[in-house]
């Protein structure tokens, strides 16, 4: 054969090669349902996607900033997870309302797989009957009204404490983040516990000092990547740190049987109730009339819970409200103010007054419009492809809320970097999620059930004035 006519084929066939290679990735790439008309989303990088636009600043910080380059609704490719951003109250509120049920559910991730128990928790259940059951609980038994306002001797006497160490401490350097955070774990410790824990310290300390959420993972976003789980380090880590925790809760229900056992059979009156108590009442016998019956891992995965979403988050409340204050002496003075015409009417300013403190509250608003417990509420995971505003959602993305960014949002909140409670005077606007422009608890079917315990933010800031006054 001619050597020129040899390199034609060659070249023709080489190029026959490439249509149908081409052809052939259009079919395969249509066939995985490609999804149409994506939210926009910044430039990326094969393999890592947009994860380098993250590694320079703090995520909510620097999702707000890409928000106002490419819109509210935005998507990004973390590895192998393809996130869905919301930063504004409009979309905010197709997530949380109007798709609700779409976006019940939470995304499975490695690090809090181990630590709630295999998703048995009331954070990280999957939506459904179990989740529902525990929710109900949670709504009427641990976190209701009643049951709140039973501890209240607990919580006045460990912010009594923790404003006497404060103003022990005039004059010298303090770390009041510390202080708060472990009074708010002692006052946690004391509710699920009561008495009755001869390992409250060490559980306690655990949980101050180690992340309850586990840090980030490498692993997390490449989850086809098993060999990243194992060399990342964080597994090992967080394994060790649930079998401590997991040994601790273990003695404590073992030791809350036995207590209760044994006042049963001796006829006793039964103390005060505590919430690992309340929960053991869920787990079949003389109550297999309940709805659910849970295990012993179950109610660890439950009391873990109360601790992650109400220790550090309570804490930061508190001190970035102190914050807020010591910058601004005219709000300061306006609420020390309050507090002490309380004060010298009533002779002592106990829990029940401070639905009479109206600035505090205020003040309190403010801080969690600038500071909220979670800038990026927990996320949520697509149960099924849908659209907003004409984009699509693919199936099992994960969508992030920035209640930080929505916080401060200029369209809905004058001069919104500046710290002004008096905002807050005459609206209706409150901590139950349905004014989407402040949420932050989120809101819909997976709002914080912590709001209830908001004591931990109000009660410690009217002791805090109160100390100030008299020292």
């Amino acid at each position: 054969m001619d050597p020129q006519n040899f390199n034609l084929i060659v070249l023709a066939s080489f190029f026959i090669f490439m249509l149908v290679a081409l052809k052939m990735g259009k079919i395969l790439k249509n066939k995985k349902g490609s999804p149409p008309n994506l939210p926009p989303g910044p430039w990326k990088i094969p393999i890592i996607g947009h994860i380098h636009h993250l590694v320079t600043s703090t995520p909510h910080r620097k999702l707000r900033d890409l928000a106002k380059l490419h819109g509210p609704l935005m998507h990004l490719q973390l590895g192998e997870i393809f996130a869905i951003v919301v930063s504004s109250p409009e979309y905010a509120k197709e997530v949380l309302k109007t798709h609700d049920v779409i976006f019940a559910s939470r995304p499975k991730i490695i690090a809090l797989e181990i630590l709630s128990y295999g998703f048995t928790n009331i954070g990280f259940a999957p939506y459904g009957n179990y989740w529902r059951q525990l929710r109900k609980i949670c709504a009427m038994e641990l976190l209701s009204q009643k049951r709140v306002s039973s501890f209240q001797p607990i919580r006045e006497e460990v912010f009594t404490n923790l404003i006497k160490k404060i103003g022990s401490k005039q004059g010298s350097s303090i770390n009041v983040t510390q202080l708060v955070v472990s009074s708010t774990f002692t006052i946690l410790s004391r509710c699920a516990f009561g008495d009755k824990c001869k390992d409250e310290e060490e559980f306690a300390s655990l949980g101050r000092g180690e992340s309850i959420a586990g840090g980030f993972d490498i692993a997390e976003l490449f989850p086809s990547a098993k060999w990243l789980q194992l060399v990342s380090g964080l597994r090992p880590k967080l394994l060790r740190l649930h079998r401590r925790i997991d040994k601790i809760l273990e003695n404590i229900i073992i030791e809350h049987k036995e207590a209760n056992s044994k006042a049963g059979k001796e006829g006793q009156v039964e103390a005060e109730e505590d919430l690992v108590d309340v929960l053991l009442k869920f787990q079949g016998g003389k109550d297999s009339d309940k709805d659910i019956c849970l295990t012993n891992n179950n109610i660890k995965a439950v009391i873990l819970d109360m601790f992650g979403g109400g220790g550090d988050t309570s804490g930061s409340t508190i001190v970035w409200a102190m914050a807020e204050l010591v910058k601004d002496p005219r709000v300061m003075k306006k609420a020390q103010d309050e507090v002490r015409e309380i004060f010298n009417t009533k002779g002592i300013v106990g829990e029940k007054y401070i639905n009479e403190l109206e600035y505090l509250k205020l003040v309190v608003k403010e801080t969690l419009r600038l500071h909220p417990p979670a800038p990026l509420l927990v996320p949520r995971e697509c149960g099924q492809a849908c659209e907003i505003n004409g984009y699509h959602i693919p199936i099992n993305s994960k969508v992030i809320v920035n209640a930080w960014a929505i916080g401060r949002d200029p369209k809905y909140w004058n001069e919104p970097e500046r710290f002004y409670p008096e905002r807050f005077v005459g609206s209706s606007m409150d901590y139950n999620g349905t004014k989407f422009e402040y949420i932050p608890f989120g809101a819909g079917r997976r709002i914080c059930p912590g709001i209830t315990m908001r004591w931990a933010r109000e009660g410690v800031l009217k002791k805090y004035h109160i100390g100030c006054e008299m020292t």
